[in-house]
């Protein structure tokens, strides 16, 4: 294969590049993609996607797709606690509670509420396949896959890399002007010594993916995860999470299963399958389960962020900028914004509207959002042990541990007060699927917005709620509007590659004098939705990113509308 050149060359084929490679073609922008191997996922991980990863699929045409594969709502509700599947003794199939989840059951009205999509279930094993279709399509030959990037060496004007293609057995060179690592930290962050900052190796945990028809002993189409305590388990074998994963039915007849469960790092047999079945059917008490299994995987609990996005011309997205525990499912979805946030801005810089210094708003504006989610999966991590403690179990200790569970379920004055314990420490547990604030609540406090001095609302410290808010830096609060007899989100308004104002008409004349003097598209939306969600008097305006992220709000009408605006862009673009 000979040598090439590209404006922008992706590392790494997993969802993360995958998305990157797909909103730079549709923001006209030619990438090349490297992935190592052949195909890049071979179990199901990375699960849930939550209603803001589901904005930026609809935003770029992605969603119907992941829509018509994925999980109805109804079968994503909630999170059910129990002491197993199968059995008859007295301790068996035992409910020990239930959480809402994602927007399901109790949420769903409020979610419903706050964004124009729900969130699904397409484990990353169904949706990468419908990515990388979607990528190919756009830029037929531009993604190869079994092509490793070897090195690569940085210099005013661009990036070279070196790169083998393995089915070939041949080496090639890439001229890139920049080069976005979706690599999961094994290569290009390393080169370059960039820190990863946090803990590391916390636990160990291991995936089980298997089939085995499960519906005799699951009764709740609604449950996503099964999370078994077992009384009867032993060590790491006491617990686990079993994860619905379709991939055509999402009720009680899924196809396919996920077991997560912590394993301890001197099991000799952690992924000996002949000794993983008879034991993973003494945790669901299901002695005669007919499962096969596919895959077993192991993989850490770390929380760690890269001290910088950015080094030069190169840049780092998804697991090469930030590792953290599933909770809140917030790793891949965090991927996804950070492609989001990157996209637009490398578009922006290389059609030679605006400076490359511009582009040092994706660090300024993504490490912060890492940094947040990573403490915040660790913080959800942690109280996992809360249950335990509820419970009264000891490790290792398995009658000690059967006793408590005896007394925990006792119809006894006792047994009352352990249950009304366990549930509190339960309701903690909402820490993670019930993070609506995390999921789309995070606001850029620098970066390519032009602050209006107004203080930031105060957080719930829990995250569940979420408060709409049109501040600069904050997404774009959800509200649906007539546009040309249509009925459309307020996110349906915001094109992929132009600003968008929204304000009084006093502003209509603004949006399109600004246009022609700096270049840069910039729409005009009449202000149709309730004054007080955007924060704007009548004659006020908002003026929105391509990311659908505020970047500038003047509350009432300004003394020179157009002057006003191109000051704002000028200051938000760097262009000053």
């Amino acid at each position: 294969m000979s040598d090439c050149e590209y404006p922008v060359l992706i590392v790494g084929g997993g969802g993360c590049g995958l998305s990157m490679s797909i909103f730079l073609s549709n923001l006209g922008v030619r990438s090349l993609l490297l992935e190592r191997n052949r195909e890049v996922v071979g179990q199901p991980r990375a699960h849930i996607l939550n209603q803001r990863s589901m904005e930026i699929f609809r935003q770029h045409g992605i969603d119907r797709g992941v829509y018509e594969r994925g999980a109805p709502l109804e079968c994503m509700e909630r999170i059910v606690f129990c002491t197993s599947l199968g059995g008859d003794g007295p301790l068996d199939r035992k409910s020990l509670g239930s959480l809402d989840s994602y927007g399901g059951g109790g949420l769903r009205e409020r979610y419903a509420a706050d964004s124009p999509c729900r969130a699904t279930n397409l484990p990353l094993m169904q949706l990468e396949p419908l990515l990388r279709a979607m990528a190919e399509s756009r830029k037929p030959g531009e993604l190869r896959f079994h092509h490793e990037l070897l090195a690569f060496a940085q210099d005013s004007g661009g990036v070279t890399a070196t790169v083998r293609d393995h089915a070939r057995g041949a080496e090639y060179r890439v001229r890139a002007q920049y080069l976005v690592a979706a690599d999961g930290g094994k290569t290009v962050g390393r080169a370059l010594g960039i820190e990863m900052q946090g803990p590391r190796r916390l636990r160990r945990m291991i995936n089980t993916f298997f089939s085995a028809d499960l519906s005799s002993w699951i009764d709740d189409d609604g449950a996503l995860i099964h999370y078994i305590l077992s009384p009867d388990g032993t060590g790491v074998w006491s617990a686990g999470g079993l994860v619905k994963s379709g991939p055509t039915r999402w009720d009680r007849h899924s196809e396919s299963w996920v077991l997560f469960r912590e394993v301890s790092a001197d099991d000799p047999d952690a992924l000996d399958e002949t000794t993983l079945l008879p034991r993973l059917r003494e945790l669901l008490r299901i002695p005669d389960l007919d499962a096969r299994i596919h895959k077993v995987a192991l993989w850490d609990i770390e929380g760690v962020v890269a001290k910088s996005y950015r080094a030069g011309r190169v840049f780092l997205a998804g697991d090469a900028a930030h590792r953290h525990p599933p909770v809140s499912a917030l790793g891949l979805n965090t991927a996804f914004g950070d492609a989001h946030n990157l996209a637009w801005k490398l578009a922006l810089v290389l059609s030679g509207k605006v400076p490359d210094r511009f582009l040092d708003t994706y660090e300024l504006e993504r490490q912060p959002v890492g940094a947040r989610v990573a403490e915040w999966a660790l913080n959800g991590f942690r109280t996992r042990s809360i249950l335990d403690a509820a419970i009264g179990l000891i490790t290792g200790d398995r009658e000690a541990n059967r006793r408590a569970f005896e007394a925990l379920l006792a119809d006894t004055p006792d047994g009352a007060t352990r249950r009304a314990i366990f549930a509190e420490a339960l309701r903690i547990q909402r820490i993670g699927p019930q993070a609506h604030d995390m999921e789309i609540g995070y606001t850029y406090e620098k970066g390519a917005i032009v602050s209006d001095g107004t203080p930031p609302p105060t957080p719930d410290p829990m995250a569940g709620d979420y408060r709409p808010c049109a501040r600069p830096g904050s997404r774009l609060p959800h509200a649906w509007v007539e546009n040309g007899g249509e009925r459309l989100s307020t996110h349906d308004l915001v094109g992929i590659d132009r600003f968008l104002l929204i304000g009084g008409d006093v502003w209509r004349s603004a949006a399109a004098e600004a246009t022609s003097t700096l270049g840069v598209q910039v729409d005009f939306a009449p202000l149709r939705v309730p004054r007080g969600l955007l924060g704007v008097l009548d004659d006020g305006a908002v003026l929105v990113r391509p990311d659908a992220h505020i970047g500038w709000r003047c509350p009432r009408a300004a003394r020179d509308p157009a002057t006003a605006l191109v000051d704002a862009l000028r200051a938000l673009l760097y262009l000053q």
